[in-house]
């Protein structure tokens, strides 16, 4: 009653209000109500003697001067119907509906909407029907079936849910609403449904549909209002396909037993296997069903499409042993009854990765003509693959190319096969076909949709949508987000496949097996493209980390670069097939730690291993390449990672005698980790010995860079009020001046950075790290050493670094034999000013390098040896030095491993001093020993 007294118009109320107030006041009478009813009477009088122009001209002019007179529009809609214009008729007689509120007329309205082909009307007027009149569930199932005509499945949507509001649990609804539901892809919603009707009919029936009805409870269904056999697969199916194995048993399990009228034996629940529905002992055949426990068997039976739902969800759930029990059983069923199930079993093992398994059922399926599709015989020759069986899988895509000459996937598949097993010529043939085709195809003209001439726009009040899909605009289609899951649950396929692959690969690759080499490459490639090419990983800022691939705005595209690469690749293994080289193109919060099913550890591992192979390969600018991009990646933002991946560069770099790249990847790390001695270590390590190191070492570019972390870790050991953090750098810089105060927040920056022991070096961490206390030898060592490899003497020694190195270190014999080198090349220098002084200030420091290396060891005599040789021989002093050298040689003699000392170095040198002097056979007899291969 408070709903229908409150329930009015406003501008009805104050139309009427001002009416009621010229009425009072006596003005605008003779234009008012009597001016209206003397038009209307004019109106109906023309239109009773048959003068249709006239009526509809007098009414038009009540309509102008009064909109809400409902008879005006009545009488003009009858005009036109009486015209043989019914369209327009209908048009005026909805507008004069929203005046009448009368339900029974907005019925009336929509048959007659629906009946011209107006469905968007027809579904507006159903739903004024609705408004109107709560109880007509009638206007409701109308206004959904058309809907589901026309595909309009969110106005049936809401139609079956109002129903279902008044009607809950009823099955004739669910049924029409269960495939609206799942075109949608609310299945969780659905599942909803029917598990809450399964458990309304479990409690008002709960002893089976079977058993008599309890009169004593008041909601009883009809006899075929229940929840039946098909409505336990149905709900089981949707558990399965939400990946919910679990709730998928127990439904079936559970349901299977109430509709057995069994509810009572709960104790089967108890039972973590499916022993309740196993064969009979003369059923079983050659089956191993023996169960352990005090629960016996029940042998009741089950319908094979029950057991086929067990089967699906006991693999999915991984108890592969008692799905393959439950499988065996549908298995051994006629194929051409049963092939849905026979397929989505070999799905299910497919997932799995189970392809022994789910290859037979495949063949067997492919074997059957009213059986057998493209689909099947694909994924016969993908297990055939998977199982080694290349041969075999190559013979089913030949069968699918035959019968269809279109299918360009088929022949991509079958080119990777023959690139494995090394038939170039046969993969580049087929990869030229798939070029051609697509080549072709773009060249063709789009299909246009033609206009449609049997639904005037202009005859309806509301925007007619066509029942048939509409041809989207070159260029403009959009992928629906559910399109976008499903699409990127078949790249999660694809990456676990091949990762799988990967795997399984790389231990015959590391023995040699040259076919596993070229597939491991292959599916690599793919993995590392697929992970390059897929812009969620590579986002603008990068200060964001990776949060997953939705919500997503544009999806990628699959171009022809594939086709091109492998192109590229077969024309270069075919140019090299007589050479008997095998070169590869190689063209190519809450954080989320892994993409597509693998985690980010695994995509690196992968990353490195593929970069390694192409450097061994000769094709180093490739690795560098996916190396730099993967620096880019917001999954690798961390410090961790990114050192991990400047390792990797420097690795191959090494390897491919690339010093400068090496030199340029530690200068980073340096700046990443200041005050750190371990970076400016494999600086070192990474230019370890040779003449092509040596420029790297000595370049401008690396003085300067190690000259300014000196003065940096110079400043912060004696001035460190002058240094300055930089959060945005995450390092300390030396500022200009000194003489200013401090302003606060510097205060705050500099008690940050006294914190006991560095922090975390995350991308958004903004605590300063700790400053050095101390000097460190480490870093003066390393320059002086950069001007003795540039023979620097001078500046090595009167720029005191190395010095200072002794000072800061005394007890170190590198720094000791460097001081030593630094004196001994100055002495040798023409500006030398006092030659005398320098070279016994640079032997009394070789000799406190032999001091410190002697009492490590008797194993570093050699090395103290030869060092000592090297200085003699340096000073012309060729005695001594000859006497040094047979001491390094007589040691290695003793030792028997010549390779693992500085023997053969020693060698050389002596016999440069034996050919010098003429003592020509001691140099023979030197290099028939000691340098000889």
């Amino acid at each position: 009653m408070l709903h229908r007294e409150w329930d009015f118009n406003i501008a009805q109320q104050d139309a009427e209000f001002r009416d009621d107030l010229r009425e009072a006041s006596g003005i605008g009478k003779k234009k008012g109500k009597k001016v209206l009813r003397a038009l209307i009477g004019e109106g109906n009088q023309a239109y009773v003697d048959g003068n249709i122009p006239e009526a509809i001209r007098m009414m038009q002019e009540v309509i102008r001067i009064e909109p809400r007179a409902a008879s005006a529009w009545s009488v003009i809609a009858q005009c036109y119907e009486d015209s043989n214009e019914p369209k327009k008729a209908l048009q005026l007689r909805i507008m004069a509906a929203h005046l009448r509120h009368d339900a029974d007329e907005w019925e009336r309205l929509a048959a007659q909407s629906r009946d011209l082909g107006y469905n968007q009307q027809a579904i507006y007027c159903y739903s004024k029907v609705y408004s109107l009149d709560p109880t007509n569930v009638d206007a409701l199932w109308d206004r959904a079936s058309l809907a589901k005509e026309i595909n309009d499945l969110r106005a049936a949507r809401h139609s079956l849910l109002a129903i279902l509001k008044r009607f809950p649990h009823d099955m004739t609804v669910l049924a029409e609403l269960r495939p609206i539901l799942i075109e949608v892809s609310d299945l969780p919603l659905c599942a909803s449904l029917y598990q809450t009707a399964l458990e309304h009919y479990q409690t008002v029936q709960p002893l089976g549909p079977a058993q008599p009805i309890d009169p004593s409870l008041m909601d009883q269904p009809l006899p075929n209002q229940t929840f039946g056999f098909i409505d336990i697969l149905v709900l089981a199916d949707l558990y399965n396909t939400m990946a919910e194995s679990d709730n998928a048993i127990q439904i079936v399990r559970k349901g299977c037993r109430w509709l057995q009228g069994r509810a009572g034996q709960r104790f089967w629940d108890g039972c973590a296997d499916d022993r309740e529905y196993d064969l009979p002992p003369e059923d079983q055949g050659n089956m191993n069903t023996e169960r352990s426990g005090d629960i016996q068997p029940g042998h009741y039976p089950l319908d094979i499409n029950a057991r086929h739902r067990l089967a699906i969800a006991r693999i999915k759930l991984g108890d592969v042993e008692e799905g393959k029990m439950h499988a065996s059983i549908v298995l051994a069923q006629d194929v051409l009854d049963y092939a849905a199930l026979f397929g989505e079993i070999a799905d299910s093992y497919f997932e799995r990765e189970m392809y022994a398994d789910a290859r037979p059922i495949y063949e067997i399926l492919g074997s059957e003509p009213a059986t057998s599709s493209l689909y099947v015989l694909l994924q016969v020759a993908v297990c055939r693959r998977m199982l080694g069986d290349l041969q075999e899988a190559a013979e089913v895509y030949k069968q699918v190319i035959d019968a269809d000459q279109t299918n360009n996937d088929a022949k991509m598949k079958l080119a990777e096969l023959y690139e494995i097993m090394d038939e170039p010529r046969k993969a580049l043939e087929l990869v030229y076909q798939v070029i051609d085709s697509r080549k072709r195809r773009a060249h063709q003209p789009e299909a246009t949709p033609t206009p449609s001439a049997t639904q005037p726009q202009g005859a309806s009040l509301f925007e007619e949508k066509r029942t048939k899909a509409k041809i989207p605009a070159p260029g403009k289609s959009r992928l629906t987000l559910a399109e976008l899951k499903a699409l990127e649950e078949q790249r999660e396929r694809e990456v676990s496949l091949g990762y799988s692959r990967v795997e399984d690969l790389w231990p015959r690759m590391r023995h040699g097996d040259a076919e596993a080499e070229r597939e491991w490459m292959m599916e690599a490639e793919k993995l590392v493209e697929m992970f390059r090419e897929t812009r969620n990983l590579f986002v603008t800022t990068r200060d964001y980390d990776f949060k997953g691939m939705f919500p997503k705005r544009r999806i990628q595209r699959r171009d022809d670069t594939e086709e091109d690469r492998m192109v590229s690749r077969l024309e270069l293994n075919e140019r090299d097939r007589h050479t008997r080289k095998a070169k590869d193109d190689g063209q190519a919060s809450d954080k989320v730690d892994s993409f597509r099913g693998v985690t980010f550890s695994n995509w690196l591992r992968i990353f490195m291993q593929y970069t390694f192979v192409l450097t061994k390969r000769g094709d180093y600018d490739q690795g560098e390449e996916v190396l730099r991009h993967i620096l880019l990646s917001n999954a690798y933002r961390d410090s961790n990672s990114q050192d991990t991946i400047r390792i990797t560069i420097i690795t191959c770099a090494i390897h491919a005698s690339k010093f400068s790249i090496a030199v340029e990847q530690c200068r980073k790390m340096i700046n990443t980790h200041q005050f750190n001695n371990e970076a400016f270590r494999l600086l070192l390590v990474s230019l370890a010995s040779g003449h092509h190191p040596t420029d790297p070492f000595v370049s401008s570019t690396l003085q300067k860079h190690t000259l300014r972390e000196l003065r940096l870790h110079d400043a912060a050991v004696k001035t460190p009020e002058l240094m300055k953090w930089n959060a945005i750098g995450r390092k300390y810089n030396l500022s200009s001046s000194g003489k200013e105060e401090p302003s606060k927040a510097e205060e705050e920056v500099d008690d940050e950075a006294e914190i006991p022991g560095p922090v975390e070096n995350n991308a958004t961490e903004k605590t300063a790290i700790r400053m050095p206390t101390k000097h460190n030898p480490i870093i003066v060592t390393l320059y002086g050493q950069m001007s003795l490899a540039a023979k620097s003497y001078q500046s090595a020694i009167c720029k005191i670094y190395l010095l200072h190195a002794y000072d800061y270190c005394p007890e170190d014999p590198v720094v000791c034999l460097s001081l030593a080198i630094a004196s001994l090349g100055r002495a040798l220098q023409r500006q030398s000013d006092n030659r005398h002084h320098t070279i016994a200030q640079g032997m009394a420091f070789l000799s406190q390098y032999r001091t410190l290396r002697k009492s490590s060891g008797d194993e570093v005599l050699e090395e103290v040896e030869y060092n000592f040789g090297r200085a003699f021989h340096q000073l012309g002093l060729h005695t001594h030095a000859v006497s040094h050298y047979e001491r390094v040689l007589e040691i290695a003699e003793k030792r028997g491993n010549e390779y693992a000392s500085v023997a053969k170095e020693a060698a050389y040198n002596l016999s440069l001093i034996y050919v010098t002097t003429g003592a020509v056979p001691l140099a023979d007899g030197l290099y028939r020993r000691w340098l000889s291969i």
